[in-house]
C-alpha cells in the first residue's frame, strides 16, 4: 500500500534548502569583507551594525594601520632639542655644538707578552717600574707655576709640556685651551687655578661639588659629576636622569666639546679602568696631554687576577698609550706616600706616581 507524501516535501524542497544555505554563506562573507575593509572595530563598534552606521563615525583611512604603529613608536622617542630630558638647558659652558665622530668601540685591550718565562711578579714589576720611571721624550718647558698669581708652590707636580712643537702653549696664548680635571673630593685646585689664570677654559669634575654647575671665577667651572668607566644602567638612568656618573666620552658629547688640550686625573685607584675605557672607545684621539696620578698599593677598582697578571694589565694599558702616540715626558715618585706595591713592601716602589704624557700627533 503506497504512502502519500506530505504536500511540499518533494524534490522541489531540495533547491530551496540549497538556496537558503547559499544565502547565509553569502551574508557571512559580506560581513567579513566589511570588517576587513573598515579595520578593527572600536570599543563602541558592533559587528552586527549596518555599513552605513559604521561609516558615519570618523575613523582612520583604509590601510593606515602600519603608519599608526610607526607614529606611536616615534612619539615615544621625541625628545627636547639638544638632550634627553626636560630639565633646564645647561650653562653656556656645556651647550651642545655637535657631536664628534667616534669609531667603533673595542671590547678588550691587547695584553702584552709576559715579561719572562716564569710569569712571576718580580719579572712583571721590574718591567713595569722601569717603564714608568723612564721618560720617552724630552720637554724643555714644563710647568704651570708661571701662570700662578700667588707665590704658593704647588703641592703636587702636575706638569704640562709647553714646548711650541706640541701646540699647548699656542692654545693658551690664543685663549683656546681647554682642560678637564677629574677628581674625587680633593680640595687642591692649585693646578686648575693656575691653568685658568693662564687663559684656559677649565672644567673640574668632582661628585662632592655642591651645585650641578658652578662658575667659581673666570674660566674655572666646577661640575657635580663623577667620571666613570661606564655609564649608568639604562634602568637607573631612567629613574635618575640627572645621575652624576658618566663616561668621559658621554660628557664630551653632552658638553659639545670635541677636544681637550689637557686631561688631569686623580681618581684614587679608579684611573686604571677609566684609562682602559678611554683606550677602548678611542677618546684618546681627542686629548692633547695626560697628567695622571696612578696608585699601585692595590689592583684598583674592578681589576682582578693574579698579582703578576694585574701588573701585566697595568703595563699593557701604558703600552696602548704609546701605540696612540702618547709619550711620557715627566714622572714623579711620591715618597710621602706609603712604600707599598700590591700591599707589599717590595721593589723600593712608592704606592703613588704622577705621570705626564704628550700626544705627539696632537693638532
Amino acid at each position: 500500500m503506497a504512502t502519500a507524501k506530505p504536500p511540499g516535501r518533494g524534490c522541489g524542497a531540495l533547491p530551496r534548502w540549497l538556496f537558503g544555505a547559499a544565502l547565509l554563506l553569502g551574508l557571512r562573507l559580506c560581513m567579513e569583507l566589511r570588517h576587513a575593509g573598515s579595520g578593527p572595530p572600536g570599543r563602541g563598534d558592533s559587528p552586527g551594525l549596518p555599513r552605513t552606521h559604521l561609516l558615519s563615525a570618523p575613523g582612520p583611512p583604509r590601510g593606515t594601520r602600519r603608519r599608526q604603529v610607526t607614529y606611536v613608536r616615534s612619539g615615544r622617542r621625541v625628545l627636547p632639542r639638544g638632550g634627553g630630558s626636560t630639565t633646564p638647558p645647561e650653562p653656556s659652558c656645556c651647550a651642545q655644538s655637535g657631536l664628534p665622530r667616534r669609531k667603533g668601540s673595542r671590547w678588550h685591550i691587547e695584553l702584552q707578552p709576559w715579561a719572562g718565562p716564569s710569569r712571576s711578579l718580580d719579572e712583571e714589576a721590574s718591567r713595569f717600574l722601569s717603564y714608568i720611571s723612564t721618560t720617552q721624550i724630552a720637554c724643555d718647558h714644563m710647568g704651570t707655576d708661571s701662570f700662578a698669581t700667588d707665590s704658593i708652590p704647588a703641592p703636587k707636580p702636575w706638569l704640562v709640556c709647553l714646548d711650541d712643537r706640541f701646540g699647548l702653549a699656542h692654545q693658551i696664548r690664543s685663549k683656546r685651551c681647554r682642560l678637564y680635571s677629574l677628581g674625587l673630593g680633593s680640595d687642591d685646585t692649585h693646578f686648575e687655578v693656575s691653568m685658568a689664570n693662564g687663559g684656559c677654559e677649565v672644567h673640574r669634575f668632582d661628585p662632592s661639588v655642591k651645585s650641578a654647575h658652578v662658575l667659581e671665577r673666570q674660566g674655572l667651572w666646577h661640575h657635580r659629576l663623577s667620571i666613570d668607566w661606564r655609564d649608568p644602567h639604562p634602568a637607573v638612568a631612567a629613574q635618575k636622569p640627572q645621575s652624576n656618573t658618566r663616561k668621559l666620552g658621554s660628557i664630551l658629547n653632552e658638553f659639545g666639546h670635541h677636544k681637550i688640550d689637557v686631561l688631569k686625573a686623580d681618581l684614587e685607584s679608579a684611573e686604571w679602568k677609566v684609562l682602559e675605557n678611554l683606550i677602548l672607545e678611542d677618546v684618546l684621539e681627542q686629548i692633547g696631554q695626560l697628567v695622571f696620578e696612578i696608585h699601585l698599593h692595590w689592583p684598583g677598582f674592578e681589576v682582578s687576577g693574579s698579582e703578576s697578571g694585574v701588573v701585566r694589565f697595568w703595563y699593557s694599558l701604558l703600552k696602548e698609550l704609546e701605540r696612540k702616540h702618547f709619550r711620557l715626558f715627566h714622572t714623579y715618585k711620591d715618597l710621602s706616600k706609603p712604600q707599598l706595591f700590591l700591599k707589599k713592601d717590595l721593589f723600593n716602589a712608592s704606592s703613588c706616581y704622577t705621570l705626564s704624557w704628550v700626544n705627539t700627533k696632537w693638532r
